[in-house]
C-alpha cells in the first residue's frame, strides 16, 4: 500500500493556502491599463466580453443552486450572450435573487478578488477561478460554452501551477481588474438598449415583472453595485 507524503501535502497547502510577495505598485497599475484596454474599444470588448459572460451567467447558476431551486444547465454563445435555466417556484426570493446575480456577478467577484490580493493570497485566487470554472462546466449544455470554460479553467490552472510568482501576480491582478472594468459596462450596455427600445426580457425586466420595482431601479442597482464595486476592489489593489 502506498503510503501518503505528509511532507508533499502540507508543501501544497501552504503554497495554496500561503501568502506570496506583494507585487510592486507598477505592475499593479500595468495590469490596470491592460485590464482597460480590454474592456474599452468595442473590436476588443467583443471578445473579451465572453469572460464576463462566463461570471455573468455562472452568479445566475450559483444563487439558483443556493436558493434551493433546480439548474437544468448553462449555455454561452459566440455574440456574448448566455443563457442559464432553473426549474422552482417562478416567484418569490429565490426566483428574484437568481435574476439579480447575473449584472451582479462580475463586478463582485472582482471584489472578492481584490480582497484576496490585498491579502496576498495569489495563488488561492487562481485555484478558487479554477474550481469554480470546474464546477460551471458540468452545467454548460453547448459545444460553444464548453471550449470558453474549458481554455479559461485551464489559463488559470496552468498559470497557477507552472508559472513563476510574478508571472501568477501579473495574471491575477489582470484578471481581477478585468471583472471590476468589464463589470461595469454591461450595465451602461443594458441601458443603451432599453434607450432604443431592446432588451424587453432583460434580467432588469423580469425583475420589474417580478417585484413591481420599474426596471429603472433595478438598472440603478447593477450601476451602484458594478461601480461601488471598482472603487471599493481598486483601493484595496492599490493599497489606498
Amino acid at each position: 500500500m502506498a503510503s501518503i507524503d505528509v511532507t508533499s501535502i502540507s508543501d501544497l497547502w501552504d503554497r495554496v493556502f500561503g501568502s506570496q510577495p506583494a507585487p510592486a505598485g507598477w505592475l499593479v497599475v500595468v495590469t490596470g491599463v491592460v485590464a482597460l484596454a480590454a474592456v474599452v474599444p468595442h473590436p476588443v470588448w467583443r471578445v473579451s466580453r465572453n469572460t464576463i459572460t462566463i461570471a455573468h451567467e455562472g452568479g445566475h447558476g450559483l444563487i439558483a443552486l443556493v436558493t434551493g431551486r433546480r439548474l437544468n444547465g448553462i449555455r454561452l454563445h459566440s455574440d456574448t450572450s448566455g443563457l442559464t435555466v432553473s426549474r422552482g417556484k417562478p416567484s418569490g426570493i429565490g426566483m428574484i435573487l437568481t435574476a439579480a446575480a447575473g449584472y451582479t456577478a462580475p463586478p463582485l467577484l472582482g471584489l472578492g478578488g481584490a480582497w484576496l490580493l490585498s491579502a496576498h493570497h495569489i495563488t488561492l485566487l487562481l485555484w478558487l477561478a479554477t474550481g469554480l470554472l470546474i464546477a460551471m462546466l458540468v452545467m454548460i449544455r453547448n459545444a460553444y460554452g464548453a471550449l470558453t470554460v474549458i481554455l479559461t479553467g485551464a489559463a488559470f490552472l496552468l498559470v497557477s501551477w507552472l508559472t513563476e510568482p510574478a508571472v501568477q501576480a501579473a495574471f491575477a491582478y489582470t484578471a481581477v481588474w478585468f471583472l471590476l472594468l468589464g463589470g461595469v459596462r454591461p450595465a451602461f450596455e443594458l441601458q443603451s438598449k432599453r434607450r432604443q427600445g431592446g432588451a424587453g426580457d432583460s434580467d432588469a425586466d423580469q425583475l420589474a415583472r417580478l417585484t413591481n420595482v420599474p426596471p429603472l431601479l433595478w438598472l440603478f442597482l447593477f450601476h451602484a453595485v458594478s461601480l461601488c464595486s471598482l472603487i471599493g476592489g481598486g483601493r484595496w489593489m492599490l493599497g489606498l
